[in-house]
């Protein structure tokens, strides 16, 4: 410890607060503590106890900060509020990056409306879910517009008698408020059915819906009566498809926390009026040696701080630090009571046990995902170096290929792959210069020579620099290995060019017929298996290299399919091309037109007239043979396109 540190540690009161860890002036932990002496003290003390990442933390401190509260909860409060603002490298963090769908409904508009968010705002909005994708949520929907026909239309209802209801008024689906079908008290009740309903509460539903089909049936209206009789069914399959897991009602939410060496998974499961309607995870990253205790005391504060609805027990695996203050702070944010229990026996220690199955089988499926992730990037550039007895490890593969038709507006693309993975920011395309014809080895030749003639002047750009070395970026960042889409031709050529410049970086051709690669100075290529992660790695940056350098030379060729004859007429701007194309709706038309028919176009005086009638009558010859695609080629209503054309 430095002096620093010593003082401040000796000067520590004895009550509330959190703590604020810092290194080199920023902040790495945000804690709570009932007495921040002891606590602050205990991570200065050797001790066994500490696990690997306090250890790392510790080491690093060089100073801290402290805010003094009034009791625990204001702690806890603060705490959460740091850790959210600071975003400290050594807290558990809550990345919520899934989005699952929620329902809302807003219960202070006058006609609220039913619609699917992804993301929980902090307004006075109700929440339902979340739900397991796009289709659970949807057919949760379709029961809902069929048996609580609420708005789903988007904006402000100002309800007029005169005002033509939608198709949805028709279908039964919506209860028309804009057009003064209902009035605002039915509406609100309907909404209420609708909140009921969601929390899982479907007995009233179906018990209406019962009572209401046998009363059509009774009167001889069949035709109604089928119908309720499909919403009560609709309702039945929805309630059956939500896992009903009867725990005498209410909400609750049961979580669960489980890790191996490296990572903690933490699973929830929704329970709503004894159904659980659904279920997420996180991955606690870093977190897979800290106990479940301290997991959850870390997590549960962030999660129920996101505008998430917070329901009257929490069932946890472990009880977490604090539980008693963590209570306090969701009876607050839920505005009733909230107990957090760790169930030992019965229905609701089951429903843990089917969390932590849940957390294992979601761990599990995300380390075999990075495995499977590892293994088709740093794992087959690691299999790329050992076959190709390459130097080093290729962290930087860029791929080429030239694109032309019969010659004509011949393209170079370069893509990269960094550690395996495609580097967008990273991708070069080339207009070839000085190639003249379809000559696709002379047009590697001169790519790979302005490449690399480029990263020979910023390198030296960069040594008359010392004082700011910085990281090797764009073309001074050269590669470990060069793919070229092609057999020994193309890869001879290629090779030439890269030496001239002064360079010799491995390099292979990856041959499109069975997909054979080629080294240079060997006659024979190498096969590789096809199953072969390293094939699967050069076959991205291949083909990736192709679609690149396709895609620019489709640009290049529809830009100069789209030149107008009207760009070639002096003094015919823009906006005087855009008004011709307007009234004459395409360039035969125009061609045709007589001086007056041509002034009569906004703009278009008798002398500009006559140089656009000039243009279309003595120069004929000049047209037919005008861009690849002539103008006298184009629909007469090409409107659209015209215009388009014109700018």
């Amino acid at each position: 410890m430095n002096d620093t540190l010593k003082l401040k540690i000796s000067k520590l009161p004895t009550c509330p607060g959190c703590y604020l860890m810092k290194s080199e002036g920023k902040i790495i932990y945000v804690g709570k503590a009932i007495n921040l002496k002891n606590r602050v003290s205990q991570y200065f003390h050797q001790s066994r106890d500490h696990t690997v990442k306090v250890r790392a933390m510790v080491a690093r401190i060089d100073d801290f900060d402290i805010v003094l509260c009034d009791n625990n909860l204001e702690a806890l409060i603060l705490e959460c509020n740091l850790i959210k603002q600071h975003r400290p490298q050594y807290n558990i963090l809550l990345k919520d990056d899934k989005h699952y769908p929620y329902i809302k409904i807003d219960p202070t508009e006058d006609f609220p409306r039913i619609e699917i968010v992804r993301r929980i705002e902090k307004d006075k909005a109700k929440y339902f879910g979340p739900y397991m994708g796009t289709t659970g949520v949807r057919e949760v929907m379709d029961v809902l517009r069929r048996i609580f026909p609420l708005r789903t239309c988007q904006g402000v209802i100002k309800p007029s008698p005169d005002k033509r209801p939608c198709l949805h008024y028709q279908l039964g689906e919506c209860l028309a408020p804009c057009a003064n079908k209902t009035t605002k008290e039915e509406y609100g009740k309907a909404v209420e059915e609708v909140i009921d309903f969601l929390n899982g509460h479907s007995e009233k539903i179906e018990k209406r819906l019962k009572e209401e089909m046998l009363a059509a049936s009774a009167s001889l209206n069949f035709e109604h009566a089928a119908e309720l009789r499909d919403r009560l069914a609709s309702v039945g399959k929805l309630m059956e498809r939500q896992k009903a897991i009867n725990v005498k009602g209410g909400n609750r939410d049961i979580i669960a926390v489980v890790s191996d060496s490296l990572d903690a998974m933490v699973e929830i499961l929704f329970v709503r009026g004894g159904l659980m309607i659904g279920a997420e995870n996180y991955t606690l990253e870093g977190e897979g040696d800290q106990s479940v205790a301290h997991v959850l005391g870390e997590f549960l504060p962030q999660y129920y701080d996101e505008g998430r609805q917070v329901p009257e027990e929490v069932l946890c695996l472990e009880m977490p630090e604090g539980a008693d203050t963590l209570a306090e702070l969701l009876s607050q944010r839920r505005g009733g009571s909230v107990t957090i229990h760790e169930p030992v026996r019965g229905t609701k220690h089951q429903m843990i046990e089917m969390a932590v199955k849940n957390a294992r089988d979601a761990l599990d499926k995300r380390n075999a995902g990075l495995s499977r992730a590892r293994e088709r990037t740093i794992g087959a550039c690691e299999a790329l170096k050992e076959i190709l007895n390459l130097p080093t490890f290729p962290r930087r593969i860029e791929g080429y290929d030239i694109s032309n038709t019969q010659g004509a507006l011949s393209v170079a693309s370069m893509v990269v792959a960094i550690n395996g993975e495609a580097a967008s920011k990273e991708y070069r395309r080339f207009r070839i210069k000085t190639v003249e014809g379809a000559n696709d080895f002379a047009s590697m030749n001169e790519v790979l020579s302005r490449r690399l003639t480029r990263a020979k002047n910023e390198r030296e750009a960069m040594e008359t620099v010392p004082d700011e070395p910085g990281a090797l970026t764009g073309f001074a960042d050269l590669p470990d290995l060069i793919v070229i889409d092609g057999g020994p031709q193309q890869l001879r050529f290629a090779r030439e060019g890269m030496r001239e410049i002064g360079y010799d970086i491995p390099i292979i051709g990856l041959a499109k017929r069975l997909d054979e690669v080629f080294v240079p100075d060997s006659e024979e290529s190498i096969l590789l298996d096809r199953k072969s992660p390293a094939l699967h790695l050069l076959q991205r940056v291949r083909d990736e290299s192709h679609r690149f350098g396709i895609t620019y030379h489709r640009n290049l060729r529809q830009k100069a399919g789209m030149h107008s004859s009207l760009e070639d007429i002096e003094g015919i701007g823009p906006a005087k091309r855009r008004a011709l194309l307007a009234y004459f709706k395409s360039i035969a038309k125009i061609s045709s037109a007589t001086i007056p028919e041509l002034c009569e176009v906004d703009g278009i005086g008798p002398m500009q007239a006559k140089i656009i009638y000039d243009h279309y009558h003595k120069q004929e010859e000049s047209l037919e043979d005008e861009g690849t695609i002539s103008d006298s080629a184009q629909p007469e209503n090409a409107t659209e396109g015209a215009l388009k054309e014109a700018e």
